[in-house]
């Protein structure tokens, strides 16, 4: 059985994922978390996290991107390994 799917806000730096969905709470951010690339299937790095956990840098299609916690937290993930 695979792990239940968590949110991009909890991983640590150096984890790769995959995106597999948005939380309920998230349709304000929908929109424009999928107009900057995290459709379904899009697999990301997280690169680092600012000291207090906001924002988190990631690595997606060859680009770096800065999300608030709020946007991370949306975005339900399927992690693959560091």
């Amino acid at each position: 059985m695979a792990p239940a799917p968590r949110c991009m806000g909890d991983l640590p730096a150096g984890t790769r994922a995959r995106v597999v969905g948005y939380s309920s709470a998230s349709r304000p951010y929908v929109r424009r978390l999928l107009a900057m690339g995290l459709v379904p299937g899009a697999e990301f790095t997280v690169l680092r996290r600012a000291p207090l956990g906001d924002p988190v840098e990631i690595e997606l299609l060859g680009f770096h991107l800065a999300l608030r916690a709020g946007e991370a937290t949306a975005i339900r993930i399927q992690e693959l390994g560091s």
